[in-house]
């Protein structure tokens, strides 16, 4: 039951036999989603920012205010590039994971299949035998 769930999970997917580490992709995947939600947050806050800036900037009854309106418009792009910054750091890291997870399944399916033959070729040889 469990390994049909896991193929159907894993039919869009580029790898066809269903990998080993599976937790452990399906929880990378899991983190790239929640680094574009949290990219699409820093952008979010950036532009309310930007939108409070310039409102507080048209404010002509306020002219003492103007200060506020310079400010969140530089914290606007002090947050957007935070935000950027650390999507493509993380990005960066969960790329070299990516790798490193793929090639030890394919590692790990290379020595079994190594095994099989191995395995396959001693009985043919204990069948020649005998």
């Amino acid at each position: 039951m469990m390994q049909k769930d896991a193929k159907k999970l894993f039919r869009f997917l580029r790898t066809k036999p269903v990998p080993a580490n599976t937790n452990e992709i399906l929880a990378l995947e899991r983190t790239k989603l929640a680094n574009e939600r949290t990219l699409l947050s820093y952008i979010r806050s950036s532009l309310y920012l930007l939108l409070g800036g310039i409102g507080l900037l048209q404010l002509k009854d306020f002219e003492r205010i103007n200060w506020l309106g310079y400010v969140a418009l530089v914290v606007c792009v002090i947050f957007l590039a935070v935000g950027i910054f650390r999507y493509v750091l993380l990005y960066r890291r969960l790329y070299k994971w990516n790798r490193v997870l793929f090639a030890n399944s394919i590692t790990d399916k290379v020595e079994k299949q190594a095994k099989k033959n191995e395995v396959d070729k001693n009985e043919a040889k204990s069948i020649e035998k005998e």
